[in-house]
């Protein structure tokens, strides 16, 4: 905890209520994205990381509203949330721990407040997400949803200025990220009623949506998850150009994020059919080595500093 606290004093946050508002939000990341939280604990310079946890809290939240309970239902839920955001960042003034806390980063970043106004105009294309018939679909998604989603934390990350580069890099991570969750999450999503995986994409494989949400291993299925693992793969090797993009804090925590991913696609090629039954995880010792050797980079680059 003494580093959390040190963290925050470097973030700027010192008012003891502000200081457990951004603590909320901590333990929340934390349980929702272990691995993740302890790449950004351990990669992130103190005065950045207690930002970046509160804008992956409110993706986290959105990601909640957005996908619990009827579509109107959700949509009600959505605008509301939309409106105490808005209210909140013009006046100053936020309702609830979230909120306060997400005054305040966007006080310190304010490049923040364009990525959220994005996000908030384009998030709701999720409220109707039930799969995709083709691949321009896909990319459309996540152009909509993904991408805007992804850069509340993207944007802390990068480049003071906006650069077109940057943002490319940040849109081949998410496309390998979000290919692979669908991929991997398989059995989650079809016991929602939704998939991931374009309808094209399954012809293509001569798999049918009904065989596998019945559980079927039919014979296409090996081949359609080496595919699909192999575009994810593609695309987070093309993101790996974004650590040249960023400052040198920032370096770490990218290419580490980049690695333990490479290292969920050889697990959803090893587990193949059986995705049906749960999703793959990345071997524990060789994602922590993947931290380990970013962490020595850290410490290098305070060396030479």
């Amino acid at each position: 905890m003494s580093g959390w606290k040190g963290a925050l004093d470097a973030a700027g946050v010192r008012e003891p209520g502000l200081r457990r508002d951004y603590g909320i939000q901590r333990e929340l990341v934390a349980r929702y994205r272990r691995t993740s939280y302890l790449a950004v604990r351990t990669l992130l310079p103190g005065a950045l990381l207690p930002h970046v946890v509160v804008a992956t809290a409110v993706m986290h939240h959105g990601d909640t509203l957005l996908d619990t309970g009827s579509r109107a239902q959700r949509a009600e839920a959505w605008a509301a949330w939309e409106r105490r955001v808005r209210t909140a960042l013009e006046t100053g003034r936020g309702d609830d721990p979230l909120l306060r806390a997400l005054v305040h980063t966007v006080a310190a970043h304010p490049r923040l407040r364009a990525a959220v106004d994005e996000y908030l105009v384009r998030a709701p294309a999720e409220l109707d997400f039930a799969g995709f018939a083709g691949e321009d679909d896909y990319q459309a998604y996540l152009d909509a949803y993904s991408l805007p989603a992804f850069m509340l934390i993207g944007c802390l990350l990068g480049p003071d200025a906006g650069d077109g580069r940057y943002r490319a890099a940040c849109r081949a991570f998410i496309d390998g990220s979000q290919r692979l969750d669908f991929v991997n999450d398989i059995a989650e999503d079809l016991a929602e009623g939704r998939l991931g995986i374009p309808a094209e994409t399954l012809e293509r494989f001569s798999v049918e949506r009904e065989d596998l949400a019945a559980g079927r291993a039919v014979p296409g299925l090996p081949e359609l998850v080496r595919h699909q693992a192999g575009l994810a793969e593609a695309a987070l090797r093309e993101a790996r150009a974004s650590s040249a993009l960023v400052p040198a804090s920032s370096r770490p925590l990218l290419e580490a994020l980049v690695e333990v991913e490479l290292l969920t696609v050889s697990a959803v090629r090893a587990r193949g059919p059986r995705l049906l039954r749960g999703p793959a995880s990345p071997p524990p010792i060789a994602a922590l080595g993947a931290l380990l050797r970013a962490r020595r980079k850290t410490r290098g680059a305070k060396v030479r500093s």
